[in-house]
């Protein structure tokens, strides 16, 4: 039997793409807890550069970042198909990945920073939101027909961008504006319940976190 360690966080939408890919493929693995405010040696050890998580330990070897962590469990282990086999499909999904990913700064900055930065940092939000109002209009999935890389990549955007934004008061996403990203994003969230963490306890933990922001300013 392969021997999976994950070392995570249950709040991190990072770490849940990573066991949602395990679970997809039916991978059994230990899920190891850790802790920001106190990093473990075994995380510290494995992940020296960025001292951050998801990591996957497979057989004794580490390997960080969650997307390229969701490219190498596809391709090691049995199991449903995460990326397309097409390879046009394929480039498609790793485009809208980087999509995703390279918008994640611009989000925390419109939620969390304040003045010029932060407005700057929301333009470049709604932006990113008309662009995918406007992908997903006549379509379910962002490649093919049927749920895989990029949906789990898009995580962050379906679950823990409204929890954020319901937490800080900043409000980006409206249905009048983005009804297409509105639509898909409820009903992400109501399929994949069981791959999601509980939005009751995101809100919570992140209104702990807001306030914990605000204090040390």
């Amino acid at each position: 039997m392969a021997n999976v360690k994950l070392i995570g966080l249950w709040y991190s939408p990072f770490s849940k793409r990573v066991e949602w890919a395990l679970k997809i493929k039916g991978v059994e693995y230990e899920y190891i807890e850790d802790d920001l405010q106190n990093k473990s040696s075994l995380l510290l050890q494995s992940n020296p550069i960025h001292k951050a998580v998801p990591v996957l330990i497979h057989n004794g070897k580490p390997l960080c970042e969650s997307s390229v962590i969701l490219e190498y469990i596809d391709e090691t282990f049995e199991g449903p198909s995460i990326l397309p086999k097409d390879p046009y499909d394929r480039a498609l999904a790793r485009f809208w990945a980087k999509f995703f990913e390279d918008k994640g700064l611009a989000i925390r900055k419109s939620i969390f920073f304040k003045g010029d930065e932060q407005e700057k940092a929301k333009e470049e939000v709604y932006e990113m939101l008309k662009v995918l109002d406007n992908e997903l209009k006549d379509k379910k999935f962002f490649v093919g027909d049927k749920f895989g890389f990029v949906d789990i990549v898009a995580n962050a955007a379906a679950l823990w961008l409204g929890v954020l934004e319901e937490v800080s008061g900043v409000v980006l996403v409206t249905k009048e504006k983005y009804r297409n990203f509105c639509a898909w994003r409820d009903e992400y969230c109501t399929q994949n319940k069981e791959y999601l963490p509980p939005r009751d306890e995101l809100l919570a933990h992140y209104q702990v976190y807001i306030q914990r922001v605000v204090t040390s300013k």
